[in-house]
């Protein structure tokens, strides 16, 4: 994707599809509805222990599934009950005192049984508004429209195979301004706990907090580390005891750790440098592109045992460094930095491309369910919203590859 400004995990959602997309009609036939619906477990309605809860989520489920145009609370009410029905679902997802954590672990474990996914994706999601009471609006950079634009940011972590992703948990970022504003966050019923972090230390916290909910902690997270500081991320999930393949740039400075490979003893160097004096370790790998209907592609790759440069009492821990070539004389087309260093390049190459598979399932189902379509300024509602409509992205795209016949990868 074309990237004219450096900045803080440019692997986002289009923006500008977004700021310019058509209204998105329903995936399904109201008629089909109850189908889709019914690859969701039992376990995930089981906090709501009130009847009317659990109607008013179902109702709100399949207006995500089915409703033309906006996933807005309107929208979904004209669907599936009237007028009469707007003021209660806008209650439901506004004002009610439903947890929505428990309704994201229940979602995780149930991908987790049927999914076989391959590793955790933190994935950028920007979502434009006209406003300025938004919980979180700023402005902005998006990266594919090359310039500054209203609205907020929110990291999101997806269990990634091969065949397909869905989301499981969320972290809406909040940036310096709202870390200050006492009237801003009382208005948007923001727990006192929730402050101004860092991009790089929020797309981190939620990864983390996903291994944990989703009890996925051999599942490697791939997460694009571009535009902040590596080491604080790199050693939070050393920490955990978490995977971690994390793309990087060529600003985060390393060791080379292999006495036998060129650069070793000559302190922090460029992570491209190191590649390009390594070119003769590239080796063809083939890879499925999932963004380009599972076209299968090739890239010449290579790693390199390395370590983030420590003090002198500090023993460094090696990591490999991978590097991708699209062309074998010009730079590297992307680099990784990863803990992961028992496994063969080919594969963590393939693992660092799930990325792909979100980017496509976001584009064709995460949009047409809603994920970015909330409309209100309440924290709480935001993300029972966005818990909903992940649950509706889980049941639909759970629904239409049941309908596809198998691929073997």
């Amino acid at each position: 994707m074309v990237n004219t400004k450096v900045s803080p995990f440019p692997e986002l959602v289009p923006a500008a599809t977004v700021a310019e997309r058509p209204p998105q009609r329903g995936l399904f036939d109201p008629t089909v509805a109850d189908d889709v619906l019914a690859g969701l477990p039992p376990a995930l309605f089981a906090e709501f222990r009130r009847k009317d809860q659990r109607d008013k989520a179902e109702q709100y489920l399949r207006g995500l599934v089915c409703a033309d145009g906006r996933k807005s609370v309107r929208n979904i009410a004209a669907l599936v009950g009237g007028g009469a029905a707007e003021q209660s679902l806008h209650h439901f997802i506004t004002d009610s005192t439903w947890d929505w954590k428990p309704l994201r672990a229940a979602l995780a474990a149930h991908l987790m049984r049927t999914c076989t996914p391959q590793a955790l994706v933190v994935q950028t999601m920007h979502i434009p508004k006209t406003g300025e009471h938004s919980v979180g609006v700023n402005r902005l950079f998006a990266p594919q429209l090359g310039r500054m634009f209203r609205g907020q940011q929110a990291f999101g972590v997806w269990l990634t195979s091969q065949r397909l992703s869905s989301p499981v948990h969320w972290r809406l970022h909040l940036p310096e301004p709202w870390g200050s504003d006492r009237d801003r966050l009382e208005r948007s019923d923001l727990p006192e706990t929730i402050g101004h972090e860092s991009l790089g230390a929020c797309a981190t916290s939620v990864a983390l907090e996903t291994a944990h909910l989703a009890q996925s902690g051999a599942l490697p997270v791939v997460i694009d580390l571009r535009g902040g500081k590596a080491s604080p991320a790199v050693s939070r999930f050393r920490a955990a005891g978490i995977p971690l393949l994390g793309r990087i740039g060529t600003s985060v400075p390393l060791v080379v750790a292999d006495q036998t490979m060129p650069g070793f003893g000559a302190g922090p160097l460029n992570p491209q440098q190191i590649l390009e004096s390594t070119r003769g370790l590239r080796r063809p790998v083939h890879w499925q592109d999932a963004a380009r209907r599972h076209a299968l592609r090739a890239s010449l790759v290579s790693a390199v045992r390395v370590a983030l440069p420590h003090g002198p009492t500090k023993r460094p821990r090696p990591m490999l460094l991978l590097g991708e070539w699209h062309d074998p004389h010009r730079p590297p087309a992307g680099m990784w930095l990863t803990n992961l260093t028992h496994l063969p390049v080919a594969q963590l190459l393939r693992i660092a491309k799930l990325a792909h598979r979100v980017e496509q399932d976001f584009a064709e189902i995460g949009e047409a369910v809603g994920l970015r379509d909330y409309v209100g300024r309440s924290f709480h509602g935001w993300h029972r919203h966005v818990t909903l409509a992940s649950a509706a992205h889980a049941a639909s795209i759970l629904s239409v590859n049941h309908q596809k016949p198998q691929r073997a990868y």
